[in-house]
């Protein structure tokens, strides 16, 4: 039983709301310069209180452009950075779960050496094998398309593991029983495996797509025309050395709109996502 002391519960609150604010406190200022004018924004101290040029400094993000990466709209960039954060997403789970499934449940010829040959990659630094990666979507002509922005990013050493592990504390019985219904691989794989790991799936899910919406690095190598900027890539893009020529007012309304993709995901799969790391049995 837990005891409840009143001095400690209230310095638990103290500091839970200390931390909201510190953490919240940047992003509401963002989205109060996104409603303001560019002589607002520069004028300290700016005002707290949310501007009247809400929807002016939206719809002009979202559908005017912005000079400096070409007239590129914000939708096209969100459009962009969602299809591959979510081609990505399944991309490796669907790898990670088949790789998986090969390792665990079928017996070949140097099956463990496959398996740690792909859990040592965790061990390379992304700057060792990006050159090589780039030289290979070079000579294949995927530079600025979807599938040089993805394809190298879908295979996932973490996931596989994950899977792996999952995949080893299934039953033997349920195997056998699988067997004596005349359950193929395919079928073992969909009517049964997969149902069991929607939780670990939906979890996977909200980090890997997080994580393919926050790249940078590699979308920065592989894309040289600014209709195939990502959202991340065009913001950095947007801002000049010079305050006076950067149009602070979309770079805020932009940097808004940016975060609301992943956030939503968040949210929306969050009890998928809490269940699918603390669930113990399956």
């Amino acid at each position: 039983m837990i005891e409840r002391r009143p001095l400690g519960t209230l310095m638990a609150h103290f500091t839970l709301v200390i931390g909201i604010v510190l953490v919240a406190f940047p992003i509401y200022w963002v989205f109060v310069a996104s409603t303001r004018t560019i002589p607002e924004i520069l004028a300290p101290p700016m005002s707290l209180v949310p501007g009247s040029h809400f929807v002016k400094n939206y719809g002009e993000a979202l559908f005017s452009g912005v000079g400096q990466i070409g007239g590129v709209t914000a939708g096209r960039m969100l459009f962009n950075s969602f299809f591959v954060a979510l081609a990505i997403a399944i991309g490796k789970i669907v790898m990670s779960i088949l790789s998986a499934y090969a390792i665990v449940f079928f017996r070949f010829p140097m099956r463990m050496v496959f398996f740690w040959m792909i859990f040592i990659t965790l061990m390379l630094p992304v700057e060792v094998r990006i050159m090589p990666t780039y030289k290979v979507m070079v000579d294949l002509n995927l530079i600025d398309t979807y599938a040089g922005l993805t394809v190298p990013l879908m295979a996932s050493a973490t996931a596989t593991f994950l899977f792996r592990q999952f995949f080893m504390t299934i039953p033997d019985e349920l195997i056998e029983a699988a067997r004596v219904d005349g359950a193929g691989p395919w079928r073992f794989l969909r009517d049964i495996l997969l149902p069991l790991s929607r939780t670990n799936i939906a979890a996977l899910f909200v980090i890997l797509f997080t994580y393919g919406w926050t790249q940078y690095l590699w979308p920065l190598l592989v894309t040289n025309s600014n209709e195939m900027n990502t959202i991340i890539i065009g913001l950095r893009r947007m801002i000049v050395f010079s305050d006076a020529e950067t149009q602070w007012h979309v770079v805020m309304a932009t940097t808004i709109l940016a975060m609301l993709p992943p956030v939503l995901v968040v949210v929306l799969m969050q009890r998928w996502f809490v269940k699918g790391l603390v669930e113990s049995e399956k």
